[in-house]
């Protein structure tokens, strides 16, 4: 474990606070969130999908499949954020469009949310998510052997995580190499900070324990596969330092990609995923094709 990885920039709460509060960052995130939900409403209304397919037996345990247009296509699982205690799937599916018309079939997993699920907890909904795609999605057009995971935020250490599941251990027949790539969009690599950060603790009840075994950064480096690392130049000096984490804890072999784009915020570097032509979403796009 690199010791480096547990050391952040501050302790003192309040200031905790202010780097990890974004909705205090950006006054205008109300904006953010209504066009997220508008454009989501929208995806679904205008191309073919199944909602709320169930892959497990605990609330929100469902997920949502946009099909792709061609058969064998690479697969796109993306996980929402919101520090694992708020959002739904349902406001994201505008991530879906700009992928399906790429040729990719897209998965949007919900999970059981903070204080009812712990961290560790949500960790093991994603992994049964993902067995479950890996099990079904053919039927959808997706290519099970092409999985890629991305997620924003809180969705981005899920992603981390995912690519560093030892998956033969969770079931056997499920392959070493199930998730090929994943991408983490102002990812959360060490949840220690997370837990002495006030106005989050009441929700996550972050343990030590917990920290350790949920934190990407302090795991060792996944065996196979990528994982890309991105943030937006206008976040927090704690999202940007979480950014690099990454790359400091497990190398350039598995974060070749770890760059803070320019003029973003948490919000529209999200947006950004969607926009196409955007470097993110080519980032993205060549996940899903390598």
């Amino acid at each position: 474990m690199p010791i480096t990885a547990r050391m952040s920039t501050g302790d003192d709460p309040q200031w905790l606070d202010r780097m990890y509060n974004n909705r205090e960052l950006v006054p205008e995130h109300p904006e953010h969130f209504k066009r997220w939900a508008a454009e989501s409403a929208q995806a679904v209304r205008s191309q073919p999908r199944e909602l709320d397919v169930r892959y497990g037996g605990g609330p929100n345990q469902h997920l949502d499949i946009f099909p792709a247009p061609q058969p064998q296509a690479p697969v796109l699982v993306f996980i929402h954020g919101g520090y694992w205690r708020s959002f739904d799937k349902k406001e994201h599916s505008f991530v879906a469009p700009p992928f399906t018309r790429e040729g990719a079939c897209v998965v949007i997993p919900n999970y059981t949310l903070c204080p009812q699920a712990t961290i560790p907890g949500i960790v093991l909904q994603m992994v049964q998510a993902l067995a479950w795609t890996w099990r079904h999605i053919a039927r959808h057009g997706g290519d099970r052997d092409r999985i890629t995971v991305a997620g924003h935020s809180a969705g981005g250490h899920l992603a981390a995580m995912l690519l560093d599941c030892v998956w033969p251990a969770y079931e056997r027949d499920l392959p070493p190499d199930l998730v090929k790539h994943a991408l983490s969009i102002s990812g959360l690599h060490d949840l220690d900070p997370i837990m002495r950060t006030p106005f989050l603790q009441p929700a996550l009840r972050l343990t030590d324990e917990q920290v350790r075994l949920a934190s990407p950064a302090l795991l060792p480096p996944p065996a196979r596969g990528t994982l890309a690392a991105v943030c937006g130049g206008a976040e927090s000096e704690e999202f940007i330092r979480q950014n690099e984490l990454i790359r400091r804890a497990w190398g350039e072999r598995v974060v070749p990609v770890c760059e803070v784009l320019p003029g973003l915020n948490h919000f529209s570097v999200l947006e950004a995923l969607a926009q196409p032509g955007h470097r993110l979403q080519r980032i993205a796009l060549d996940l899903l094709r390598g």
